[in-house]
């Protein structure tokens, strides 16, 4: 009996390290010229080459790829790394707003895109720290 074959990780079906890291490069500059994003944006240090890197190296493990921020990092514990951070739904939806137009930019396949997009939606929910 044949052992299952998995399909291939979004990480491979992305196009690999630099797919990921145009995605993350148009996320931030959506983020940085998009008005809609300015409550998100304001949340982030002036210069974002470290948030840059850090969500590069955070995707390429999250998406089945290299685990380079845990390697550098330890274990991502987002919501508590966010936690000194005001997020409630505005937030969330700036934050999805600047990640969908990147998806949609940059990822050609469409089931990808929506699969990527549903799994960002709960990771952004998830770092919800304020009720509205």
């Amino acid at each position: 009996m044949q052992p299952e074959k998995l399909p291939p990780a979004h990480y491979q079906r992305i196009g690999g390290e630099e797919k990921v890291r145009a995605l993350v490069l148009r996320f931030y500059q959506l983020m940085d010229e998009l008005p809609e994003a300015y409550g998100i944006r304001k949340l982030h240090a002036e210069d974002l080459r470290g948030a840059t890197d850090k969500l590069f190296k955070f995707l390429s493990g999250w998406m089945g790829g290299p685990q380079l921020y845990v390697d550098q990092y330890g274990h991502p514990m987002l919501r508590r790394r966010h936690l000194p951070f005001t997020i409630g739904a505005a937030e969330r939806e700036q934050w999805l707003l600047c990640m969908n137009q990147a998806l949609s930019e940059v990822v050609e396949d469409e089931v990808l895109r929506q699969e990527l997009s549903a799994a960002f939606a709960k990771v952004a929910e998830h770092m919800r720290n304020q009720l509205e």
